[in-house]
């Protein structure tokens, strides 16, 4: 209970200051996760003597359902046919080369991880965060091409990240314990039966929603709320068959738009605001969570860290958009404003939760925990400074450069 006071409160008074603290370096993930730490440090621990890891687990998970449906359910399906666009190349040749990239420059900082287990922290480590970019996406100096294509890397990268993830676990899983058998039953249960639910629950849910209106039946301000169980509805039948939850809540916000075209409107604003909430007590805990494990980091994981935000992130960023015409400035602009946020640390946690003590998980753990400590700072602090002068750059640009257009 005194933890939850003490988060309510925080909560509280950030919501009263939330404007001006909008205007400078301390980012609401800054703010909740420092909370979080000093909170820990300065109660040595005794105040999260009843945190337990599957509640931090439970929640976590939550917060990423909601945000993998509302992401797919307001992302036009057209996009994932344009081949050539900004977006398509970031979520097709970028994710590639970073899952790539990031296992490549994992067996090399960590010579004790198996191919698998340095698939495993890569495919961790390939999702950015919206929220923690929020800033961008929502500036008005960022041009609207660059912000809509890393909105929706965003959005999607998380989903796209899943399957590859729990398939590298497999494949770990099978080289540690031998026989076949344990592959084939992981491929058909967390990926075959996640995208059979996603796609019942969407399909299903969203021609059922727009019968109810057309026949007058649901009242609209229930309309959100029937949209917003959709989701929910993937995480029950997801833990009852085995499946992932990820992968259902995923395919189920891009079929829902099968049969409901202005679900987006509906399910949007509810399920920020409540996935906002969510993800703010994440990063609270995930601040507690870092001071204890602190003792065990590393500098070979500092040293991961900085080449998963940098080199790992941004070398396959800047293959993808050769030959987009867009200029240096914007190119290094999206390498760099990739942030590691909830869907790392959600990841992380789903994988440890497997239970396949395998000999680098606790490698894996510290990396991921380094690595998002470092990338909530470093690009929540760097936003303002960055946009203004990525801003200054694009003046000097012609009307026709194309992420001006």
């Amino acid at each position: 209970m005194t933890l939850l006071s003490i988060f309510l409160g925080l909560l509280f008074l950030y919501s009263l200051f939330s404007r001006r603290l909008e205007r400078t370096l301390l980012t609401a993930p800054i703010v909740f996760t420092s909370a979080g730490m000093l909170l820990f440090w300065s109660s040595q621990g005794r105040i999260s003597a009843g945190l337990n890891v599957s509640i931090f687990l439970h929640l976590a998970e939550t917060g990423l359902v909601f945000l993998l449906f509302t992401d797919a359910s307001r992302t036009d399906l057209k996009i994932l046919r344009r081949i050539g666009s900004l977006r398509a190349r970031l979520l097709s040749v970028g994710m590639l080369l970073t899952l790539l990239l990031g296992a490549l420059a994992a067996r090399l900082v960590f010579p004790g991880l198996t191919i698998w287990e340095a698939g495993v922290l890569s495919a961790i480590l390939a999702p950015t965060d919206a929220g923690l970019g929020q800033v961008i996406v929502e500036s008005p100096l960022v041009p609207l091409r660059v912000r809509q294509a890393l909105n929706v890397e965003a959005g999607l990268n998380d989903g796209l990240s899943v399957p590859f993830m729990l398939f590298f676990i497999a494949l770990a899983g099978v080289a540690s314990e031998g026989g076949e058998a344990s592959l084939m039953q992981f491929i058909v249960e967390q990926l075959g039966y996640g995208v059979l639910i996603g796609a019942g629950v969407g399909l299903a849910g969203g021609w059922l929603l727009v019968m109810a209106g057309r026949r007058g039946w649901i009242a609209q301000s229930y309309l959100m709320i029937g949209v917003v169980a959709l989701p929910l509805f993937c995480m029950l039948l997801s833990e009852a068959l085995a499946a992932s939850m990820f992968i259902a809540a995923f395919v189920a916000g891009l079929s829902v738009q099968v049969g409901f075209k202005e679900v987006s409107g509906h399910s949007v604003e509810f399920a920020e605001e409540w996935g906002r909430l969510i993800n703010l007590s994440v990063f609270f805990l995930f601040g507690m969570y870092v001071v204890k494990a602190a003792p065990q980091f590393t500098f070979a994981a500092l040293l991961y860290a900085l080449l998963s935000l940098t080199l790992v992130r941004m070398l396959p960023v800047v293959l993808s958009l050769a030959g987009s015409g867009l200029s240096r400035p914007s190119v290094l602009f999206m390498g760099w404003f990739g942030p590691r946020g909830l869907a790392s640390i959600v990841l992380g946690l789903v994988y440890l939760e497997q239970e396949l003590h395998l000999p680098g998980e606790e490698t894996i753990r510290i990396a991921v925990m380094v690595t998002v400590l470092l990338s909530i700072f470093a690009h929540g602090m760097s936003a303002l400074p960055g946009i203004g002068l990525y801003g200054r750059t694009l003046s000097a640009l012609p009307p026709q450069a194309p992420e001006l257009q």
